[in-house]
């Protein structure tokens, strides 16, 4: 019989990993001493303890392990346990092949990011915004919808459009589903159009930045102004703008890469 840190030297299996084990119902010693409480394990233990570290780095849970050790002498129940664990790391593996591809995608676009901001010639910018006559659809709901409502603005105004479309943003956070936005072109000549807003758009002293790249990467821009804003002690002013300057087509998606967005931000002193 061999003392428990015998046990340990022979196993490679720590004190505190055996008394665990014991605990669990996985490793039994062979006897225990009722006044000291030490524990004593008999050779044919070792064999156990080393099928026990083998199981463990194939990465079968204790309870999987229990399991198997109840039915030790049926080798079929054996190698049944051992293929459908086969299985389950394969599908995992599978699965951490996707999360490494995943990874490997959003690292590189971080790197692209990082790297923009760092060599970006788009710079901070003040200057006074005239007013503009508009034809304005107010949505409420998903940023995606201001596709439908530009294209209706463009088929009832056609020649009167007199520049890039843009966003008005009325709320001071982001909304996923229930955004308050209205898609806006600039027109030339007022037009009545049910369903469409023709009116003055307000200019004023305004902090502007051109960002350059896909839109879901407009937060760092929208960083950059924020953070000119509070330096200049400015405060923005509702609704703030977002003129798209290059975009996809009307067929044409393009390459987000070279997107143009110019966020424009109406300002006064605090």
């Amino acid at each position: 019989m061999y003392t428990i840190g015998e046990f340990s030297r022979i196993t490679g299996l720590s004190v505190k990993t055996l008394r665990f084990y014991h605990e669990q119902g996985l490793l039994i010693p062979s006897s225990v001493d009722e006044q000291s409480g030490y524990r004593y394990y008999a050779p044919a233990k070792i064999e156990i303890a080393a099928v026990i570290a083998r199981l463990r780095a194939f990465d079968l849970s204790l309870a999987e392990i229990a399991e198997l050790l109840r039915s030790y002498d049926d080798d079929g129940d054996v190698l049944e346990l051992l293929e459908r664990q086969s299985s389950v790391i394969a599908e995992k593996l599978l699965q951490y092949r996707g999360i490494a591809r995943s990874l490997n995608e959003l690292i590189a676009r971080q790197k692209e990011e990082r790297m923009f901001a760092q060599t970006a010639s788009h710079t901070i910018e003040e200057k006074l915004l005239n007013p503009i006559l508009i034809a304005a659809i107010r949505v409420h709901g998903r940023y995606c919808e201001c596709g439908q409502a530009f294209g209706r603005i463009a088929r009832h105004f056609g020649r009167y459009l007199a520049g890039p479309p843009f966003l008005l943003h009325y709320d001071t956070e982001y909304h996923e589903n229930d955004a308050n936005f209205e898609a806006c072109f600039p027109i030339r000549q007022r037009k009545e159009v049910d369903g469409i807003d023709v009116r003055e758009l307000p200019g004023g002293p305004c902090v502007a930045l051109v960002h350059k790249g896909p839109y879901e990467e407009m937060g760092r821009s929208y960083a950059k102004v924020f953070d000119y804003l509070s330096e200049q002690c400015y405060v923005a002013e509702l609704p703030t703008r977002e003129v798209y300057l290059k975009g996809p087509g009307m067929i044409f998606k393009g390459n987000p890469k070279r997107y143009l967005t110019e966020i424009q931000v109406l300002v006064r002193p605090k």
